[in-house]
């Protein structure tokens, strides 16, 4: 707003000028008397082109054709300010001295080139004592800024261009299309504004008020009200500002689209799942202190159907913005974080059913290098859609790209939960973390987990775990670690251990365990465990295989042991679970059941033939074993003798 005030001031002085030769000197002479005078004042070359023209009447003004304001020496020589056109109107009164009282300002197709060097200093500082050209002070006088004697009833700019280049942070921002409506008919009073631009396409509108602009303009503090409005939703700010800048207030956001909203101004698309801002509300007191720090305080922000109360520091002043936020929430629905429940704008391929396998959808994680700072948050509960969780603390680090969740409580099915999570972004998304878990209910958490729903009781257990990708497809695909389970008193649905064993039906029924315990690792993926151990009221039973955590299936033997068969040897019927999770077969392995229990059996059975095969030989062969020889050397044996014969003959 300042340097608007400025500019103004400098197309207000080029009227004045003007205005005042119009009785006595022919246009053309005027545009030259004023062009000379400004630069004079400014120590910028200013140029008038094209016919000048002076009207009496209705209004007293002046009309320009081409303006050209020459840009600072060090900014370079892209003209700072030029407009295809001037139209000025003054009071009469301004001809006699005092104030001027500009009536009407028109400027056409202006082109307005900003800059700020990496020392601070800016091309748009003019009309201030003690600056020389360069823009800076002589001989250590301090600048200040003079009062600029005038008002202005309106001024109309319309179709302008903005190029700011800000050496400082190493950014340019450029606006076209920008139409600008002021009235200011006080100088001490009161200015209302109108602003319309479209940063890309999409017609944005601000208005406002601004209390004291003469004070404003000197540094001061002033009321101001502003409200800016798009198709897609609208914000408005009622509180004190100035132009250092700085600001307090109240702050009031109100997103019908939040994506659609970002792209009107500029800073779209964003891909928004259901539950964090596909609509938003806000209402915040803010501060903008002059040392870039922003605090927002009694804040209430709606994402969705969700609400979020709390507080945030956002730190302006590094290479970028560091926030410490804290946040409360009663229960958090975030199903749309879920694969099966995304409804962001990401394209197709996003979802992925329980069948189908994970989303390959690409996991947009470049936010994690726009802000450093530390964020807590407190919930009721959490709903993820693939997970349910209930009071939840955690406090998230985010540093570098790197952001680290110390998850200080979490209560899930009917547990706890701590430990921590960490996402890096540095190069290439990455996840892990290490994880303890007490008193969960395994029958909840695998069928939201893996839609299982035979195991239940109460386990505790732990995992650390590390993957990579840039989808989830690819992450639990990649899954290595290592961890551990126990169990105590649980049952296994779909299957009665006592009947198979016992009977050999592979039925129905439920099967009650007292203890259970095993180890894993992980390793692409997959879940491998050999060391599993059940202990059933009459059995025990162990078991080994694989779960494919990324392709979402299994393979794997459970063996179970009867205890008392009759004999004194336990009865061992080993059960393969085998298929994808959706579907996961269970049946009794007889093959390996005949390997385990009638190992000595068929041992016996094979000594047996083996015997009867030895005495076919010996009877067709007229064999006959010595006591501990073998067939075969006795065969042999009995051939030596029969070669020996034979050559005996040869020589009788």
């Amino acid at each position: 707003m300042r340097w608007i005030i400025r500019l103004l001031g400098l197309l207000i002085v080029v009227a004045l000028l003007a205005v005042v030769s119009v009785f006595l000197l022919p246009g053309d002479r005027i545009a030259k008397i004023a062009a000379d005078q400004i630069s004079n004042l400014t120590g910028r070359q200013v140029t008038m082109s094209g016919e000048t023209t002076v009207s009496f009447y209705p209004v007293l003004g002046i009309s320009t054709g081409a303006v050209t304001v020459a840009n600072a020496e060090w900014a370079g020589d892209t003209p700072m300010f030029q407009a295809e056109s001037l139209k000025i109107g003054v009071e009469p009164q301004a001809l006699f001295g005092g104030d001027i009282r500009i009536t009407g300002l028109e400027a056409i197709g202006p082109k307005i080139n900003l800059r700020r060097d990496k020392s601070g200093r800016v091309n748009w500082e003019l009309g201030v004592e003690g600056v020389a050209p360069s823009g800076q002070s002589d001989e250590g006088a301090p600048a200040r800024s003079s009062r600029l004697a005038l008002t202005l009833d309106r001024a109309l700019i319309q179709d302008a261009a903005f190029t700011f280049v800000d050496d400082l942070n190493g950014t340019t921002t450029q606006q076209s299309g920008v139409d600008f409506d002021m009235r200011w008919p006080d100088y001490d009073g009161a200015a209302e504004f109108e602003l319309g631009m479209q940063p890309a396409g999409e017609r944005v509108n601000v208005t406002g008020k601004l209390d004291r602009v003469g004070h404003f303009i000197s540094g001061g503090i002033s009321d101001i009200v502003a409200d800016v409005s798009t198709s897609a939703g609208t914000a408005r700010f009622v509180g004190r500002a100035g132009s250092a800048p700085e600001f307090a207030g109240t702050f009031s956001l109100d997103a019908k689209d939040t994506s659609a909203l970002m792209v009107a101004l500029g800073l779209g698309p964003m891909d928004i799942p259901r539950g964090l801002g596909q609509a938003a509300q806000l209402e915040t007191d803010v501060t903008l202190a002059n040392d870039r720090r922003l605090s927002l305080r009694d804040t209430t922000l709606k994402l969705d159907g969700n609400t979020l109360t709390g507080a945030a520091d956002v730190d302006m002043s590094g290479e970028k913005p560091r926030l410490n936020v804290q946040l409360n929430a009663g229960a958090l629905d975030l199903t749309g974080l879920s694969s099966a429940n995304n409804e962001g704008s990401g394209g197709a391929g996003q979802a992925a059913d329980a069948s189908s396998g994970w989303s390959k959808s690409p996991i947009n994680a470049s936010g994690l290098s726009a802000v450093d700072g530390e964020f807590a948050l407190v919930a009721e509960s959490i709903d993820l859609g693939d997970f349910k969780l209930g009071k939840t603390r955690t406090l998230a680090k985010l540093d570098r790209s790197r952001l680290v969740f110390q998850l200080r409580e979490v209560q899930a099915y009917s547990g706890l939960i701590t430990g921590e999570f960490v996402m890096n972004n540095r190069s290439g998304l990455s996840v892990g973390g290490q994880m303890t878990a007490n008193g969960i209910d395994m029958e909840r958490f695998l069928s939201d987990a893996m839609d299982v729903r035979r195991l239940s009781g109460n386990a505790n257990g732990n995992v650390s775990f590390l993957a990579s990708g840039g989808s989830v497809h690819a992450i639990m695909n990649s899954l290595a670690g290592d961890g551990a389970l126990s169990m105590g008193r649980g049952v296994i649905a779909g299957f009665d251990l006592d009947r198979i064993m016992r009977g050999g039906q592979p039925g129905g029924g439920t099967t009650v365990f007292d203890t259970m315990s095993a180890t894993f690792r992980m390793e692409n993926g997959n879940m491998f465990n050999n060391d599993l151990s059940m202990r059933l009221p009459q059995a025990s039973a162990s078991g080994a295989g694989r779960v494919g955590l990324g392709p979402r299936d299994i393979d794997y033997l459970f063996t179970p042991v009867l205890l008392d068969s009759g004999d004194g040897r336990g009865l061992a019927i080993p059960v393969r679970l085998r298929g994808p999770w959706s579907n996961i077969r269970i049946q009794p392995d007889l093959e390996k059941a005949i390997d385990l229990n009638l190992a000595a059996e068929r041992k016996e059975l094979e000594e047996k033939a083996k015997e009867e095969v030895n005495r076919a030989i010996e009877k067709e062969l007229g064999v006959q074993r010595e006591e501990g020889q073998s067939l075969q050397d006795a065969a042999e044996d009995a051939l030596k003798k029969e070669l020996g014969r034979g050559l005996r003959n040869l020589f009788d």
